[in-house]
């Protein structure tokens, strides 16, 4: 897990959060880094998105630690700029060893309230976005005989919950795809597991936004206004957990020698996995 030199990690929603914790993992231990973030917050989205310069400062990071990072503002619900991405990283590092589809977006609304609108931009991001990860990588992995990719649920791709139809229905289809994907690369040297945080102290959490939806009691509430309430969401009394522990798991599914951990579901989720079955 502490060696990945002369490896290229693609990484997704990389411009802060998760992604930003994985990129500098990597690029600390040898890998060289390519990041796609959009960038641009969207209308049915409540929570900010990461801004331009974030994801300069993740650049910023990585070559402090060492790495080459080949960043590209782009929207994984496009596929063609997917393609275009891969092919300018192969160009420039001569493959993708590694791809962490981590890009996501969450908007809070009841089923029979949830626009065609938001429940677009939920799927396109958070499934079709992992699917045109896959298959722009795949190719090239297949080519090479050799590929590692993680792909992120939810611990709310395995339960429902209130107000999360279009979230929950997203990563519950990245379990499904992950599952498949493993299955049509198993012959070709590639793996394909898939992670289920819990609660992740990102900007998706810790907004405005969130806070006012769940306490709409308070004026101006912050995160100790929510605190009690995402501790429920978790077995293990914990409110949320940091990027870092996310990106353990990543390291280990990416590692070389996780060569048969394929088609797996790893929660890191402070406990909640004892009480689903899915």
């Amino acid at each position: 897990m502490d060696d990945f030199k002369g490896r290229v990690a693609l990484i997704t929603g990389g411009a802060r959060g998760q992604g930003r914790s994985h990129a500098v993992a990597y690029a600390e231990r040898g890998a060289d880094v390519v990041l796609v973030d959009r960038c641009e917050d969207r209308d049915v989205i409540g929570h900010p998105m990461a801004t331009k310069e974030d994801l300069a400062e993740t650049v910023r990071l990585v070559e402090a630690a060492g790495g080459r990072c080949l960043a590209t503002v782009a929207d994984v619900a496009d596929r063609a700029a997917l393609d275009e991405v891969v092919a300018r990283a192969t160009a420039e590092f001569g493959r993708i060893d590694i791809a962490v589809a981590n890009a996501g977006v969450s908007a809070a609304a009841p089923v029979q309230s949830t626009s065609t609108a938001m429940w677009d931009e939920v799927v396109g991001t958070n499934l079709t976005g992992v699917f045109n990860t896959l298959g722009a990588v795949s190719p090239g992995m297949i080519e090479r005989g050799y590929g590692r990719i993680v792909t992120i649920s939810s611990m709310l791709g395995r339960m429902g919950n209130t107000n999360m139809a279009a979230y929950c229905a997203s990563k519950w289809g990245v379990i499904g795809l992950t599952k498949s994907a493993a299955l049509d690369l198993a012959g070709h040297g590639i793996t394909v597991n898939a992670i289920a945080p819990g609660n992740i102290a990102t900007g998706m959490l810790h907004n405005d936004a969130l806070y006012r939806h769940l306490r709409p009691d308070l004026e101006n509430p912050g995160p100790d206004d929510i605190e009690d309430i995402m501790r429920g969401l978790h077995a293990q009394p914990v409110a949320w957990l940091d990027p870092a522990e996310i990106t353990r798991a990543v390291l280990f599914f990416t590692a070389e020698a996780a060569a048969h951990v394929s088609g797996t579901v790893l929660p890191v989720d402070a406990g909640n996995a004892a009480r689903v079955t899915a």
